[in-house]
């Protein structure tokens, strides 16, 4: 199936270097036929809105065959649309407008666990000795009838569900109804790699892979140990959930995953595609890119939770993540991100101003790595506010109200103001579309040279025109207070300074002869060799 375009598109092997990767729900981007759900060929009528703002590649999250219970990360058929998609005729229609777009095309992989729903599963679970016996976690009740070990779910209680059939209990660090995968099982892996295979041979061009460092398990099934309370934090689950409890030694990180990883880049390097791995550790995020990312033989991304964090990101906490980067993974290839399906929007969680969010737009813009937006980002929505009744995320039902889960981040995407759902549906939208989005909607701002919208415009062009910020080094990073300064060095050097605060700064520049840039994106000029920033302002200058 693979076509010389497909092949063209995917040319150039280091595409994926400093590329900006626009992440779309698709549950949630625009829905074709009035289910009130979005789609695939929805997603295809409006991939000229992502083309014109300047992204490289698009992200797709799953759409595969599945019973939905954690909408579409619980997959029953790794190579077949849900229905409620449309079909692979419909994706193949996709990925033809995106690659005339000069668009790639990276859709979400869910490797380390499957719907209990999948046929794996259901033949799995029989017996002992069925051809799928060992393809899942299974383990025996300690002799008191109790879970085998003391791993706990992300998404509450235990992480080991009994099954009658068998009279053992299976693995799950997600729903009971999301069992793992056994990684230690060589079919297990040949049948994954079978599927990213499927999806090449599609056309995608790369992979975004969904909870990297969960893959294997401890095959001895070790307990965890307990993780003192002054060093527990709510980066990947809230602070309510126990499994905040536990330092995460054994059920995931382990070190055969790098052996895999080694298979899927040899699957993807014929066809030029990438791939970027999700990287869910609160305690060793930067050390696992480092190991994920090493050697040019494993995935070309990661990224680490560091940005996508509760409290807002800082100079001095920027300058410590890059400090602790460089000292543990100085050749590694990050994906930043400040906003995704999984946490609240981060206009929201950081409460920042339209000033503060378009710093932090060329702030991420101008950083090493790789960049992800997520839908409605360009927009500057806000978390939207869900009623207990509406809600359709089962962690927030759990942990209601003290976590109100992930629906508020994944309400739909607002292509028109003058329209009750945001131009997204013809029908009632799975989740309502909330009235404080409609003012920002596309079709509001489109025009308006000043809008949020037209300045993600304007940063990715900026982007694109210095390809230091893409792919060159990154040098002498600062902060003092609210200020942080660095370099991007390569075939041109451009100095850049942030205030990431409220109140005035004075940055002084290096030695050199230096011209302003970006002007068009609200940077201040220098003034007898330093720059003045004001409450969230910055600067970004050439040295000539």
């Amino acid at each position: 199936m693979t076509t010389k375009t497909q092949m063209a598109i995917g040319a150039d092997a280091d595409w994926w270097r400093g590329a900006v990767i626009y992440q779309i729900y698709p549950r949630s981007y625009q829905d074709s036929n009035g289910d009130g759900v979005g789609d695939l060929a929805g997603i295809t009528s409006r991939l000229d809105h992502i083309a014109g703002l300047g992204a490289d590649a698009i992200w797709i999250s799953p759409f595969f065959t599945s019973p939905m219970k954690d909408f579409g990360y619980d997959v029953s058929d790794y190579c077949d649309v849900d229905p409620m998609f449309g079909s692979l005729a419909d994706f193949d229609a996709l990925v033809a407008r995106a690659h005339e777009l000069g668009l790639k095309v990276m859709i979400d992989l869910v490797l380390s666990h499957t719907s209990d729903q999948h046929p794996w599963f259901k033949e799995s679970r029989k017996n002992h000795n069925n051809d799928k016996s060992d393809w899942y976690v299974w383990a025996d009740p300690k002799g008191d009838g109790t879970p085998p070990n003391n791993w706990l779910s992300i998404f509450g209680g235990s992480a080991w569900q009994w099954d009658s059939r068998r009279e053992q209990y299976y693995l799950h660090n997600f729903l009971t109804s999301q069992p793992d995968l056994n990684f230690h099982h060589e079919p297990v892996q040949e049948a994954l790699l079978d599927v990213a295979r499927f999806w090449l041979a599609r056309g995608v061009n790369g992979f975004r892979l969904d909870t990297i460092n969960f893959y294997i398990a401890d095959k001895y099934l070790r307990d965890n140990p307990p993780l003192p309370k002054e060093l527990r934090n709510d980066s990947i689950a809230p602070s309510v959930n126990p499994y905040n409890h536990q330092l995460h030694l054994f059920d995931k990180n382990q070190p055969e995953n790098l052996e895999f990883l080694k298979k899927f880049r040899a699957v993807l390097n014929p066809y030029g595609a990438a791939a970027v791995g999700e990287v869910g550790d609160a305690q060793r995020g930067l050390e696992i890119m480092a190991e994920y990312t090493s050697g040019g033989d494993k995935v070309q991304m990661c990224y680490p939770f560091e940005m996508l964090q509760p409290a807002r990101l800082t100079a001095g906490s920027l300058d410590q993540t890059f400090a602790r980067m460089n000292a543990v993974a100085p050749d590694a290839w990050p994906c930043w991100s400040y906003s995704n399906h999984d946490v609240v929007r981060h206009v929201t969680r950081w409460n920042l101003s339209d000033a503060a969010a378009r710093m932090y737009t060329v702030l991420l813009l101008t950083l090493r790595g790789s960049v992800c937006l997520y839908q409605g980002e360009e927009l500057a929505l806000p978390e939207a506010d869900i009623a207990f009744e509406d809600l359709q995320d089962p962690y927030g039902i759990e942990f209601w109200p003290e976590f109100k889960g992930r629906d508020g981040c994944r309400t739909p995407m607002v292509w028109q103001a003058d329209n009750l759902n945001g131009g997204f549906s013809a029908g009632k939208p799975w989740l309502p579309v909330t009235s404080a989005h409609l003012g920002r909607a596309v079709g509001a701002q489109d025009a308006d040279p000043d809008s949020m919208l037209n300045h993600y415009r304007r940063a990715l062009a900026f982007r694109r025109a210095h390809p230091v910020l893409r792919d060159g080094g990154l040098t002498g990073m600062q902060s003092a207070g609210d200020l942080v300064t660095f370099q991007r060095v390569g075939k041109e050097t451009i100095f850049c300074a942030f205030n990431l605060g409220e109140i005035p700064v004075e940055a002084a520049l290096p030695a050199g002869n230096w011209q302003a840039l970006g002007e068009e994106l609200g940077a201040v000029k220098a003034i007898q060799g330093k720059v003045n920033l004001g409450p969230w302002g910055f600067a970004v200058l050439q040295k000539i």
